[in-house]
């Protein structure tokens, strides 16, 4: 199935309902975060310092393949993080950034995530990366998380917070609330001690056998 229309409005009303969702789920507050999903020829993504809640479907902002944005209002200060990730994850469909309390909390102590439970491999391996910190906005940051982010769909963003992205606007919002409620209990487990960690071999286990979790009955093995 090719990408919709970025000018589409459905798909900005998506774009919108996804962002007010992080914030209705605390994932974000106020103007923190951003939200994009793929489209032909680029990227839809939610504006610059405005809060979803003071945005219309029409504030949403087309970004081109090349980077080039148009409309009346300027693209979130993380575009290029947006845009060098779905140009390096053909399966991207769409990406979440959130100062989620429990991830970002993580993020400050520059954590990995490890197989504390096999949910971890969910997100495409045994650990969770935290991708080194960089000034937001840059391409110094979009290239850390590039880094942090291969073979994964998940990561935190040292003393920032994190990323996740799925094939569609709602499956990389139930990720990234299924990552905060790891996040979570990674965190909680941390306050009794140091969590029992999960095999390389039961980590690949689970990994395998998410590769087609979710799939119809007959795509099952």
């Amino acid at each position: 199935m090719s990408p919709p229309d970025a000018h589409g409005a459905d798909l900005r009303a998506e774009l919108l309902a996804t962002a007010l969702a992080t914030s209705a789920a605390r994932l974000n507050t106020g103007s923190s975060g951003n939200a994009s999903v793929r489209t032909r020829g680029g990227m839809l993504i939610t504006p610059s310092g405005l809060a979803p809640e003071s945005c219309s479907a029409d504030d949403m902002v087309v970004v081109a393949a090349d980077g080039t944005p148009t409309g009346r209002l300027a693209p979130s200060s993380e575009w290029r993080l947006h845009h060098d990730l779905y140009a390096l994850r053909p399966e991207a469909g769409a990406i979440i950034h959130a100062h989620a309390p429990f991830a970002t909390a993580l993020a400050c102590q520059r954590l990995e995530i490890p197989p504390f439970h096999y949910m971890i491999a969910r997100f495409g391996g045994p650990t969770v990366r935290c991708a080194a910190y960089a000034t937001f906005g840059t391409q110094a940051l979009s290239d850390n998380i590039s880094v942090a982010m291969e073979g994964r769909s998940a990561c935190l963003m040292a003393n920032h917070g994190m990323l996740v992205f799925g094939r569609n606007l709602a499956n990389a919002l139930a990720l990234a609330l299924e990552f905060e409620s790891l996040c979570e209990q990674y965190w909680r487990t941390r306050q009794l001690g140091e969590p029992v960690l999960l095999s390389d071999e039961e980590m690949q286990e689970a990994v395998e056998r998410f590769r087609w979790y979710g799939r119809p009955a007959e795509q099952q093995p």
